[in-house]
């Protein structure tokens, strides 16, 4: 069984970066076409994919804070926090008139 765990390995590490260079915006591919770095990863089976990893994609920074663009959950967004408070003023005040 041990003997087989390098071709299944290679096999995902390709597998792996055919999809990862499918399901990347062609404005965030570098160096060439996409279609070249399929064809890159499909012909060369372990340079192919380790080459598209480290050189044929955008990588973003890791670790780098919350970027305002991002998605925030509605508990730990200011502006929606403070929304409800408006909302509750206004009903106040409703209520007192």
């Amino acid at each position: 069984m041990l003997r087989y765990l390098p071709f299944l390995l290679i096999i995902a590490l390709t597998i792996y970066a055919f999809i990862d260079c499918l399901n990347t915006p062609e404005e965030e591919v570098r160096h060439l076409p996409k279609v070249v770095w399929v064809i890159i990863i499909l012909l060369f089976s372990i340079v192919g994919p380790v080459v598209w990893l480290f050189a044929g994609r955008q990588r973003s920074a890791v670790g780098g804070g919350r970027s305002r663009t991002q998605w925030i959950a509605p508990d730990d967004n200011p502006e929606f926090l403070r929304s409800l408070n408006e909302d509750r003023d206004k009903d106040r005040d409703k209520d007192k008139d």
